[in-house]
C-alpha cells in the first residue's frame, strides 16, 4: 500500500522475504532489501513481518528513549531487545532459543566474556566430550561457541556504547575483545559501521541510519 502511494519511491524498504521479489517487480522504483528485519529511510520505517514489526517498534523506543527503556519493554514482551543479523538467517533455520542443561554455562560465559572459552575447556565444564558438546551447543543456541561468543561480546559492546561514555578501548576490554581492532572488525562485519559511528547515531539528535545497522 505504501509503495502504491509513491511514498517509497527512491527509498530502501524491508518486507518479508517471501514477497520481496514480487514487490521489487511491481515497484521497480523502490529499493527492496530482503536481507534485513527492519529498516528506516528518512521518516519511513518498514519491517519484514509480524515479529520483525515488534523488533522495529523496540528500535523506535530505543531511539527515542534509550536502551534501558527498550530493554524494559522487551522484558515485558518476553522477547529479546535486539535480534542480530537479518531475516536471511530465519529462512532455512531459525535461531533456536537457548535451552537445556547448557544454560548455566552460557550464563558463566556472559559473566566472564574475556575468559578462556576454548572448546576443550567448555566441554570439560559441561562434562561432555568435545564432539557431544559442539552438537549440544548448536542444538541449544543455533550456532557455534565461537560465533555465540562473538555475538554476545558485540551485544555487550553495543549496550555500553549506548549507555556509557567509556572510551572505545574501555568498552573493548569490558566486552571481552582482545583489542580495539578486534572490536572494530567484528562490529563492522555485523553492523556495517564502526563502534564510534554507531555511538554517534544513538546520541540525541543524531543522524537517522538504517535500522538494521
Amino acid at each position: 500500500m505504501l509503495a502504491a502511494t509513491g511514498l517509497l519511491d527512491g527509498k530502501t524498504v524491508a518486507t518479508h522475504w517471501r514477497y520481496s521479489e514480487a514487490l521489487a517487480r511491481r515497484f521497480p522504483q523502490v529499493n527492496v532489501d530482503a536481507s534485513v528485519l527492519y529498516i528506516g529511510d528518512g521518516r519511513i520505517f518498514t519491517s519484514a513481518g509480524s515479529s520483525a514489526g515488534i523488533d522495529l517498534l523496540l528500535h523506535l523506543v530505543r531511539c527515542d528513549f534509550g536502551a534501558e527503556k527498550a530493554n524494559a519493554v522487551a522484558r515485558r514482551l518476553v522477547m529479546p531487545a535486539h535480534r542480530e543479523g537479518g531475516q536471511a538467517q530465519y529462512i532455512e533455520r531459525p535461531v533456536v532459543p537457548e535451552r537445556g542443561t547448557l544454560a548455566p554455562l552460557l550464563d558463566a560465559m556472559r559473566a566472564n566474556l574475556a575468559g578462556d572459552h576454548s572448546i576443550s575447556r567448555l566441554a570439560r565444564a559441561a562434562a561432555m566430550s568435545e564432539r557431544t558438546f559442539l552438537r549440544r551447543f548448536r542444538e541449544a543456541t543455533g550456532t557455534t561457541p565461537g560465533e555465540w561468543l562473538i555475538n554476545t561480546r558485540i551485544d555487550a559492546a553495543r549496550e555500553l556504547l549506548e549507555q556509557t561514555r567509556g572510551s572505545i578501548d574501555e568498552i573493548s576490554a569490558a566486552a571481552g575483545f582482545g583489542s580495539v581492532e578486534a572490536l572494530r572488525h567484528h562490529f563492522r562485519r555485523r553492523f556495517g559501521i564502526s563502534p564510534a559511528t554507531y555511538r554517534r547515531n544513538y546520541l540525541p539528535g543524531g543522524p537517522q541510519v538504517r535500522a538494521d545497522a
